[in-house]
């Protein structure tokens, strides 16, 4: 009751908060960057947080979806949304024929694994220039259309990304609470009693793995229309590793958490960019002391705290 109430009150201040802080760069355009990266986090969150594996090939499986609609729409002059389904099917066929070889590893072996698959996808995103376009990405990407309605403009693309990730947010909530949500938490807690329990292990980390990579791979292609633009750099390791750094920070197994990290990471620099030359180290030091003194995570610790001072004031008014 408590995460449906959170996640009606998350969708309600998503959605109106374009009407209080009207022409808003910092909303529009840093807070879509923000909630593309949050959609990106809760599908990867889902799979790490809950299932208790490793991946760091989901900035991989993002870029398919976006190379998928931006070579699909202007080489060959496919509709958008059929693009996206393809996108889907290309991203749904390689995760499931990778899912279960990869995933009977385990630890840094499963997390060199899904390391070296997300790098094969970067270096083929570069070097296959007669369908990438190599480093130099690709361009003119034409504007996403619900039937005559052009999807354009900052303040749109925003809502758009709101949708998105009040999607992903009540899907991953609902999943959570439902039977494979607590087999997930059990192979979370000990693959080995989950398998005792009757629970395919294998199956369930595969059918999650695949889910999760095709969540990564829709929101790709949305974020391809929307740039208009793309190029492998956007989908590199380093963006891997800060994928893993959102949810981290955010708090690992925590949906709300994914959201708190994605958003809090993604301005952050906006608000060191004060700093000049120190923002790095600035950066660095904050990411230190929230590993220190909250490794929940950003999002369970404060929640953490401040249920304590409500659990203590109401002590005081009995």
């Amino acid at each position: 009751m408590k995460r449906r109430a959170g996640f009606f009150v998350f969708a309600t201040v998503l959605l109106i908060l374009p009407l209080i802080f009207k022409d808003s760069y910092f909303l529009t355009v840093t807070g879509t960057t923000a909630l593309f990266n949050a959609c990106l986090a809760i599908s990867l969150n889902l799979f790490m947080g809950f299932s208790g594996q490793v991946s760091l090939c989901h900035a991989a499986f993002y870029g398919i979806g976006a190379y998928s609609n931006a070579v699909f729409t202007t080489t060959y002059h496919f509709n958008p949304w059929i693009s996206t389904i393809a996108g889907l099917f290309i991203t749904g066929s390689i995760s499931f024929i990778l899912a279960r070889p990869i995933l009977k590893l385990k630890g840094h072996y499963l997390a060199m694994a899904t390391l070296g698959l997300g790098i094969i996808i970067h270096i083929f995103f570069v070097q296959a220039d007669n369908i990438t376009k190599g480093p130099d990405g690709i361009s003119g990407i034409p504007n996403l259309m619900f039937g005559k309605i052009n999807i354009k403009g900052d303040a749109t693309w925003y809502y758009m990304a709101s949708l998105l990730t009040i999607f992903y947010t009540w899907l991953s909530l609902n999943l959570l609470d439902s039977r494979t949500g607590r087999a997930l938490k059990a192979i979370h807690d000990g693959e080995t009693g989950a398998q005792v329990s009757g629970i395919d292990t294998d199956k369930l980390k595969a059918d999650v793995f695949v889910l999760t990579a095709m969540m990564a791979s829709l929101a790709g292609s949305l974020l391809a229309h929307k740039e208009g633009f793309i190029s492998p750099e956007s989908f590199n390791l380093q963006f891997s590793v800060e994928l893993l750094t959102m949810i981290v920070i955010g708090g690992l197994g925590s949906i709300f958490g994914s959201l708190f990290g994605a958003v809090f990471l993604t301005s952050l620099p906006e608000f060191l960019s004060k700093f000049e030359d120190f923002e790095m180290l600035v950066y660095g030091l904050i990411l230190i002391a929230t590993m220190i003194f909250m490794p929940q995570g950003l999002y369970v610790g404060i929640s953490r705290f401040f249920t304590g001072i409500l659990k203590k004031l109401i002590k005081k008014d009995e």
